[in-house]
């Protein structure tokens, strides 16, 4: 596939999520990974501010994957660090694709999106900024077939 067909789809699926967002979103932002791989090393960081700590909230992880992803699964570490500095970490594993091989999520041409709720009706503890911090946790040095990695935080419905 060509760099400009893959600008292309990745203009199109972020006008898609652009022009679809609810206004229950709070935060949503993507972080574009290296289209050689995702080093082990490498933090996507996310600044998300939040207004109403009464408020409970639903809170996404995205990823947007190609065809070439080697595995059904991925593992990510997440930390989140509060406005006092209070770390909490946290492991996730969620699936990609099924036990058939077929990806899950939504696609467009070999780029797919998978939401995963990550906790729901959370309520933080105090309004003020909170940053997450995302690292894969794959045994791979360098992940292939990863675009994007991404963070949705909305009002609880």
């Amino acid at each position: 596939m060509t760099r400009i067909l893959q600008k292309l789809i990745k203009l199109f699926i972020a006008f898609v999520l652009f022009t679809s967002c609810t206004s229950d979103a709070v935060y949503f932002n993507y972080q574009a990974i290296n289209e050689k791989g995702w080093n082990k090393d490498s933090i996507c960081t996310f600044d998300v501010k939040i207004e109403n700590a009464s408020q409970s909230y639903d809170l996404y992880v995205n990823t947007r994957n190609r065809g070439e992803y080697p595995y059904q699964n991925i593992w990510l570490f997440i930390k989140e660090i509060s406005p006092d500095s209070a770390i909490t970490n946290d492991t996730i594993e969620f699936y990609l694709a099924d036990e058939f091989g077929k990806w899950l999520g939504t696609g467009v041409g070999s780029v797919f999106n998978m939401p995963v709720l990550y906790r729901q009706n959370f309520k933080f503890a105090k309004k003020g900024n909170y940053r997450f911090e995302i690292q894969q946790g794959m045994r791979d040095s360098l992940l292939v077939g990863i675009n994007d990695v991404g963070i949705k935080v909305e009002k609880a419905k």
